[in-house]
């Protein structure tokens, strides 16, 4: 179904506005900061940053990147996130409309989003977002068709338990701890919202992308395979994936594997 441009327009400002949200708990939450107050500010200067100053990506090209009151360079990580929740948003609604479909999955893509650049620079997942992420998903798959409350239900147990095993059995194997809990965590959350179908899916397209990426980086940088990689950004790229294009590549793979009927 094809909707006005307007509406699509709207959808692309609404995600990066939420952006700008997601800005703040990026850099406050794994500080252990509130993402409430205080307002917005430097992180040079801390002064407080003017409403026509954090205006998403307009004020950052208009300001140069820079703070306006000390002139402190500003990371591309603001216009980023701020860019990549609006087209992400964009995206959510040619496919699926003004539903409460796209509303609930414009939550946990943004929810991915925040995951995404914590893990990456800190190597954790906040339990606040994934934790309560679990719950969020499981009720709001009352009000949803599909995934419905008991696939969200196998999701977060087939979720949460596979990559439970797979780090009791690496720990008993190797000694070492090889996932945090972190990442068992998050791929409950991703069941909640996506149901139990979604899973293995996810789960293979992780960790095929974190392998390619993972050993080509450890090839540029020259280091062994004790080099720390957060499994979390792939996770979600997994999920993102399912979302918009799981169905096609399911498909696409049974054909290809020889898995169907002839």
């Amino acid at each position: 179904m094809a909707y006005s441009s307007i509406y699509a327009f709207f959808s692309l400002v609404l995600g990066m506005v939420v952006g700008s949200f997601l800005n703040v708990c990026i850099c406050r939450m794994p500080h252990d900061e509130s993402i409430v107050s205080p307002p917005s500010r430097c992180p040079e200067c801390s002064c407080q940053i003017k409403w026509y100053d954090n205006i998403p990506l307009f004020s950052y090209l208009l300001l140069h990147g820079k703070c306006r009151a000390c002139g402190a360079h500003i990371s591309i990580q603001y216009p980023l996130v701020e860019v990549i929740n609006g087209i992400l948003a964009l995206f959510l609604f040619l496919r699926f409309g003004p539903t409460m479909t796209f509303a609930v999955l414009f939550l946990f893509c943004s929810a991915l989003v925040v995951i995404t650049f914590i893990d990456i620079e800190h190597q954790i997942i906040p339990d606040e977002i994934s934790l309560s992420g679990i719950a969020i998903g499981f009720a709001l798959s009352f009000f949803l068709k599909d995934p419905g409350w008991l696939n969200s239900l196998l999701g977060i147990i087939l979720g949460g338990g596979t990559l439970l095993l797979v780090a009791y059995g690496y720990q008993k194997l190797t000694g070492k701890e090889g996932m945090g809990g972190g990442d068992i965590k998050l791929l409950a959350m991703m069941g909640a919202f996506l149901g139990w179908k979604a899973v293995p899916f996810i789960i293979f397209a992780g960790s095929l992308t974190g392998s390619l990426v993972g050993v080509s980086i450890m090839m540029l940088q020259k280091k062994d395979s004790k080099l720390a990689i957060p499994f979390g950004p792939y996770l979600a790229f997994g999920a993102l994936l399912y979302i918009f294009y799981g169905q096609p590549l399911i498909r696409w793979y049974l054909n290809f594997g020889g898995f169907h009927k002839g």
